[in-house]
């Protein structure tokens, strides 16, 4: 490459970010304790076991060059330059990445009256009912007025709406999102004081997953358990981006150590699963662990309790099974 031999790019990729940081810009550093740092210029920006991630933008890399690259926005070789020392480091300067977005304005639809459709709805779908109830109080989770479909809600810190999710109650497969939907705010449960995080690819999933906890005697208030409303396909090199709902999660929650990735059994959510494993390695731990039986976890949950989905009814009445 002109300016700079193969040798010296391989010497610059070789030094990580935290040490380029240590000696050039140590006024940037910030501890954040158990090994973990951030970045005095950007707090999202997390570094952990030789990784960086930059959470709020949903890129990273491995070293100091891809740092200077991609986030200070440096010329590849004038970097290189700098790793090898034959030009100055140069110094950080303010800036404000943080673009504002125009806020969406979402169209939230009619609550009914009467939430007996939708919670009769998700107790035949294995759901505990305590749990239903507890979000039902918490109008995250209601029934929509004029077609009693499910509405499933996701608010900001001022618990304002600000994601809303829904599906048919009824035989038909209808399910979407309100217009003016912020997927970073996806329908969630979250503790404040849990080191460990569990996505799910849609709101019944992750629903199922805390009735299968409080099966077991465990107490699902404890867990932190996020739903994506859906998963990204992974780029040609094996990794993926990082869903804007687990880039907020994981930048406002510094606690977080383990990622547990319980998408579907099917092969976009497979695919999907190493893709973010790939994307988060070194950023912090991941853990694929999906349905142990079924195709997701509301399957997985029926099948324990000995539900009957209605795909399986439909199947049986087609082979005569039932009457």
């Amino acid at each position: 490459m002109s300016g700079v031999t193969l040798e010296e790019i391989k010497k610059a990729r070789e030094i990580d970010l935290l040490s380029y940081l240590q000696e050039q810009e140590p006024e940037e550093i910030v501890s954040l304790g158990h090994g973990n740092y951030t970045t005095r210029t950007h707090d999202s920006l997390k570094i952990s076991n030789g990784a960086w991630m930059w959470f709020s933008r949903g890129f990273g890399g491995y070293s100091a060059l891809d740092y200077l690259v991609k986030v200070r926005e440096i010329d590849f070789v004038e970097a290189v330059k700098i790793l090898n020392r034959q030009i100055p480091a140069y110094k950080s300067v303010p800036c404000n990445y943080r673009l504002k977005e125009k806020e969406k304005k979402l169209l939230l639809p009619e609550r009914n009256d009467s939430q007996n459709r939708v919670i009769r709805y998700l107790c035949g779908r294995g759901i505990d009912r305590e749990i239903i109830q507890y979000c039902v109080d918490r109008h995250m989770i209601y029934e929509e007025k004029i077609y009693g479909n499910a509405v499933f809600v996701g608010y900001d810190e001022e618990n304002r709406p600000r994601y809303a999710a829904f599906r048919a109650t009824g035989g038909v497969r209808i399910l979407g999102e309100a217009a003016g939907s912020d997927k970073r705010y996806c329908f969630k449960l979250l503790n404040p004081i849990s080191t460990e995080l569990h996505l799910f690819e849609s709101a019944i999933d992750l629903l199922s997953y805390a009735t299968i906890e409080k099966l077991k005697g465990n107490d699902w208030r404890k867990e932190s358990l996020v739903s994506l409303a859906g998963v990204y396909r992974p780029k040609s090199d094996g990794s993926s981006k990082i869903p804007v709902a687990l880039q907020k999660v994981l930048a406002e929650n510094e606690r977080m150590q383990t990622v547990y990735l319980h998408f579907d059994n099917d092969a976009p959510g497979r695919i999907a699963a190493v893709g973010i494993e790939n994307s988060l390695r070194g950023i912090v731990k991941v853990s694929n662990e999906p349905p142990p039986y079924g195709k997701d976890y509301n399957d997985y949950l029926c099948s324990v309790l000995g539900i009957m989905r209605g795909e399986e009814r439909k199947n049986e009445r087609k082979n005569g099974k039932e009457r």
